[in-house]
This record gives structure tokens, sequence and C-alpha cells, in this order.
């Protein structure tokens, strides 16, 4: 039983609650009996997920806090009386590294782009002088990618254009080649045993793995090696992959599983851009480890150098 000093008529209660209600989807409510002028109500109160299954914000007695990413405190990118406008729908891939909504060519709007005469596209990242069509110019900037510019770049007239600004480890047509994938969460390229070619890991012989990680000799019995590959469970590499020379190898075919017992799945990681951690960073057991520059629950923000 909760008692509400400040109390509000039962009709204006139920209003601000169903304004938080009707913008939602999916929702976990749990019920509060609260005292109203002598009498007890049911009101459906708890903390739970505002704006659907986006989870951007927290409902309480009908009223959203958004989740603000925005680093400083201020007002940031998510906001509106049911969290509905997300500006970061407002920002093309490359405009991470800036404060520019709209491609720097327009303004945002509740997450929509109001294009400048002269551009246009979904994000205002197509010039009308360009010959060819926005989606020309898209398709050209994908190649084999589902992303423009692999989600590395800026893409202007079917020209791609790497980002971050200054960063030599990401290079290709269409920004195809990023060796910070050649990279452990400790900085060491391809485990010291190897060469990083546009991100991935030739290794020397007698090394293999994604990244040269595995020696190819062993000295260790089979039961030796067994035994340093059983989680707490007593299951060999969590059911997910084999044992070598007392490390376990997840199996290649399901690429997000991960983690010293193969315990862990990528999947679980945050998303922007369609991308595990934004490209930005390294998903380690859930969780998105970021390169330097950058933060955010997926690596989405970028704090490093300002854009030229």
């Amino acid at each position: 039983m909760v008692n509400i000093v400040s109390v509000m008529t039962e009709s204006a209660l139920m209003k601000k609650q169903e304004r938080c209600v009707q913008a939602m989807a999916s929702v976990t409510v749990e019920t509060v009996t609260v005292r109203l002028v002598g009498m007890a109500i049911n009101v459906n109160s708890s903390v739970t997920s505002c704006h659907g299954r986006s989870r951007k914000g927290t409902c309480v007695c009908g009223e959203c806090t958004c989740h603000d990413v925005d680093p400083t405190g201020d007002w940031g990118d998510i906001h509106g009386d049911t969290c509905e406008c997300d500006e970061r729908n407002c920002k093309a891939v490359y405009d991470r590294y800036s404060d520019d909504f709209c491609s720097g060519h327009g303004q945002c709007n509740c997450g929509r782009c109001d294009c400048k005469p002269g551009w246009t596209g979904k994000k205002c990242e197509h010039p009308l002088s360009c010959p060819m069509s926005a989606e020309e110019s898209i398709r050209k900037c994908q190649g084999s990618s589902p992303l423009a510019c692999s989600g590395r770049g800026k893409c202007e007239c079917g020209q791609c254009t790497c980002f971050p600004p200054g960063e030599s480890k990401i290079y290709g047509k269409i920004c195809e080649c990023d060796d910070r994938q050649c990279e452990d969460i400790d900085g060491n390229i391809c485990s010291g045993h190897g060469i990083c070619s546009c991100g991935r890991c030739i290794c020397q012989d007698g090394w293999f793995g994604k990244l040269c990680q595995h020696p190819r000799k062993c000295n260790m019995t089979e039961s030796e090696s067994k035994s340093f590959c059983e989680s707490v469970d007593g299951i060999l590499c969590s059911g997910k992959g084999s044992c070598h020379c007392g490390k376990c190898i997840c199996s290649p075919q399901e690429w997000y599983i991960t983690g010293e017992f193969c315990e862990c799945d990528d999947r679980d990681c945050d998303k922007h851009d369609g991308l595990i951690c934004t490209g930005n960073g390294i998903c380690n057991c859930g969780n998105c480890e970021c390169w330097e520059g950058w933060t955010g629950n997926a690596c989405e923000i970028w704090l490093g150098v300002e854009y030229p």
C-alpha cells in the first residue's frame, strides 16, 4: 500500500498513465495499490518500457523518462512525451564523428531530416547535382556489403570516404578493410603470430585461428587438454566447440559464439547502424568493449578528435 501525499484525481492519474501506455507495444506491468481520497484503486504504475520494444525510456506513473545517450548530460538524442523522437535516426553512419545531423545538409525534426535545397535522401546525404540517383549512389557504395561504405564511411555520389578521421586502419574502395578486427581486447595484432591484411590475420607457420591464437603443436595429452576445456557444469566447451591444447575453439558455423568456454553469445551485445558494437569495439561476453575514442553501450558515440 502506497500513500500518495500530493493527491491527483483518479481521472487525471489515469489520463497520465494512458498517455505513456498507448505508446507501448510490449510492457511488463506491476500493479500498485494507492490510496486516493479515502478509497483504494489499482493503478498500472511500475517501471516499464516506453515507446514499444525499443526500450528508449522508463515509464513511472504515466511519465516517461527517456534513456538519454548524450554523454554531456545535456538534452540528448532521445526525447518526446513517449520517447518517440530519436535524433540518432538523422545521423548518417559517418556523422557519428561530428555534431552534424542530416549529413550537415538539413534539419532534424523528431528523428526525420528536412533537407536544404540542393540535397536529398533519407539523411540528406545525396547532392542533386550528382548525375546518378540516390539509390544508384548507395548501391555503388555498398558493393557486397549491406551498408553503404561498409558502415565505416561517407557515401557521396557513389564514392566512399572512410572514417574516423585520420584512422589509417580503415581503407578500401568501399571501406571494406578494417584492420582493427585483427586486434584482441588488449590491442595485440594477430596475437603476435601473424600479419593483418584487410582486417584478416594471415598466420605464421605453426599457428591458426581468427587471431592466430592457437598453436598447431601441443605438448599435452588429450585428457590434460580436455580438463582445461571443461566449464563448471562439466561440459566440454559448453557443447559449442572443440578443445585443442587446453583451449576451446568455438564453432565457426556459429560466428557469434565466443568466450573462454564458448559460453558467450555476441548477439547479446548492443547494435547501432545494424552493427554489433557499431563496428567500433569488441563484444566481450555480451558487453561492448569500445576502442579508444568511443563510448556508449554500442560504442556509437565518438569522443575522439573533432570532425575535420
